[in-house]
């Protein structure tokens, strides 16, 4: 198995934008975006959203004991770790439906996105705290495996501390410098709250789960699957409502118009993170306070977020500098992993490890002019 391996501007403009802005989400999932700039200026609405966004030990550092970093400057390189979860109920081990690390070099002037497959056959460690031995199976399992606590529902902040812990060891990421967890519903409230999201559609996809309505698909019993009208997502540039992003984004059938499966749902995972970026940034947000109020109730509702003592506000300055045509979204190819005639998960193929090692060596500009396929298109 091959190893998964200033400038004056003016305050009418720049401070108006708000710092939420730029948290994004992933996946699926959301998809998450990790947001910055100023927030609107008054220390009560700074406060408001601060006090809203969820806080939890992610990385087990109170856990251990590690001391939280001076109150200083936060400096690039940085790495985030982005996850999705779609919780069914607080009895259920949350599985990683959407994995995305966002790379910020030293320049703080640009990012790069990528996302790791939930399907990716690894290695997953040995994680004590929750009884767990260590297997090799799904990406999306160390979640599941991390979260439990005996005689407790589970803890989907000790999970991500093994899910962090593993995908450190495929990418060579020595430590993370913040993480964020988005559920679902919480991302669908977001894109509501915003008014919705313009997102040009790259090909028909039909989906597997909704009606053209938004009501759920009826799921047959007998073997054919989920059955009646579908709802349609035809090529082009569309406003999606919150339901539709997130039912677009989790599509990957080949039989619903995603012929690269579950490639095609990261992609447009991808696209739909840059487009969220880009409505938070734009006047029909930031200018009008209800609507942005809205926004930022929805965004701390919907996330939890560890900056290794850092805040999200912190994070929200120190990445003021990205915009969305400074995201570059990076594409890992991978293909399946078989015994015999048995799916077992995906797997990285060719370049993916000197890509990981370009990232480490801060090369990735270089990497990305000599591998142009691994540039995920945005429309």
């Amino acid at each position: 198995m091959a190893k998964a391996g200033k400038n004056g501007r003016k305050r009418s403009t720049w401070r108006a934008i708000p710092r939420w802005a730029r948290i994004c989400t992933i996946f699926g999932t959301v998809l998450m975006v990790l947001s910055g700039t100023a927030l609107v200026g008054t220390a009560a609405l700074k406060s408001r959203y601060e006090g809203a966004v969820g806080k939890a030990d992610l990385f087990g550092d109170e856990a251990a004991g590690a001391p939280a970093p001076p109150k200083s400057d936060i400096k690039g390189p940085l790495n985030l770790l982005l996850v999705g979860i779609d919780p069914r109920n607080p009895t259920t081990p949350p599985l990683a439906d959407s994995i995305m690390v966002l790379h910020v070099p030293a320049t703080m002037d640009r990012a790069y996105l990528f996302s790791v497959p939930r399907d990716l056959y690894v290695d997953i460690p040995a994680f004590p705290k929750a009884d767990f031995g260590g297997e090799t199976t799904k990406l999306n399992a160390a979640m599941s495996f991390g979260s439990r606590v005996p005689g407790q529902n589970p803890d989907a902040a000790r999970g991500f501390e093994l899910l962090a812990t593993t995908v450190q060891e495929i990418t060579g990421i020595k430590r993370f410098d913040a993480g964020a967890i988005i559920n679902f519903t919480g991302f669908q409230k977001i894109v509501d709250a915003m008014g919705g999201v313009d997102m040009y559609i790259e090909r028909e996809v039909r989906s597997e789960h909704r009606q053209p309505d938004g009501k759920p698909r009826e799921f047959n019993q007998h073997g054919e699957g989920y059955v009646g009208p579908q709802a349609v997502y035809t090529k082009g540039t569309h406003h999606l409502k919150g339901w539709q992003a997130l039912d677009y984004v989790r599509q990957r059938y080949p039989k619903n118009g995603v012929p690269d499966a579950d490639y095609g749902r990261q992609r447009h995972q991808q696209q739909f993170v840059k487009a969220m970026v880009g409505q938070a940034f734009s006047a029909d947000v930031v200018s009008n306070p209800i609507k942005l109020d809205r926004v930022i109730r929805a965004a701390g509702q919907s996330l939890i977020f560890n900056g290794r003592g850092h805040s999200v506000l912190d994070f929200g300055l120190a990445l003021k500098d990205i915009r969305p045509d400074t995201i570059q979204m990076i594409k890992l190819p991978g293909g399946p992993v078989f015994d015999g005639k048995t799916y077992k998960g995906e797997q990285f193929q060719d370049g993916v490890d000197d890509f990981f090692a370009a990232l480490k060596d801060e090369q990735l500009d270089a990497f990305l002019l000599e591998h142009p396929t691994f540039q995920n298109k945005t429309k």
